[in-house]
């Protein structure tokens, strides 16, 4: 029974994840005069749900809702939407240094999860994401260079204020449920 409430937890946190990911990034993006590259709260969501939660749900969360993102919008672009499974997976992959199960979210942390977060927003972006694009879908190096470089440095920008803030804040309310136990 217990691994089933697990099971069950994890499913949980991927479909909430996966839907604030989508609602935040339909109708809450903001165009950066790139071509088809916005300022997306989602990733600060998925960022945070990634350190929070691991790297399964990170994976899933960014696949869902990256990917109904897109197909609310006429197609699927799968290279991004592979991206942003691989952004989260890799940030759930450093789950442990960051010390958010154990309430230890403090200044070290939010330096590692800042560091990690813009190296792998880097490499999703400027090194992944184009190559993908420039392999499945042969669009222009110039424009698939200027949009790798804009999601990097949006993504990262984004989630280093509100996805480190949402983590403090969910550190914070365990903390104090904690107490009160």
């Amino acid at each position: 029974m217990g691994s089933r409430n697990i099971v069950a937890e994890k499913a949980a946190v991927i479909g909430i994840g996966a839907a604030l990911m989508f609602v935040l990034m339909r109708f809450a993006a903001i165009p950066t005069g790139i071509p088809d590259t916005n300022i997306n709260l989602g990733i600060a969501v998925l960022a945070a749900f990634a350190a929070i939660f691991g790297s399964l749900a990170g994976f899933f969360i960014g696949l869902i809702g990256h990917a109904l993102t897109d197909l609310s919008l006429g197609g699927i672009w799968w290279s991004w939407v592979i991206s942003s499974a691989l952004f989260g997976l890799t940030i759930g992959s450093f789950r442990n240094f960051f010390k958010i199960a154990e309430g230890g979210f403090g200044i070290s942390q939010v330096f590692y999860f800042n560091g990690i977060q813009i190296l792998t927003n880097a490499l999703t972006w400027v090194f992944f994401a184009r190559a993908l694009d420039l392999l499945i879908y042969r669009e222009p190096f110039e424009k698939v260079t200027a949009q790798g470089f804009a999601a990097a440095g949006v993504n990262a920008a984004v989630v280093l204020i509100p996805g480190t803030l949402l983590i403090i804040g969910y550190t914070k309310i365990k903390a104090a449920r904690a107490k009160k136990k």
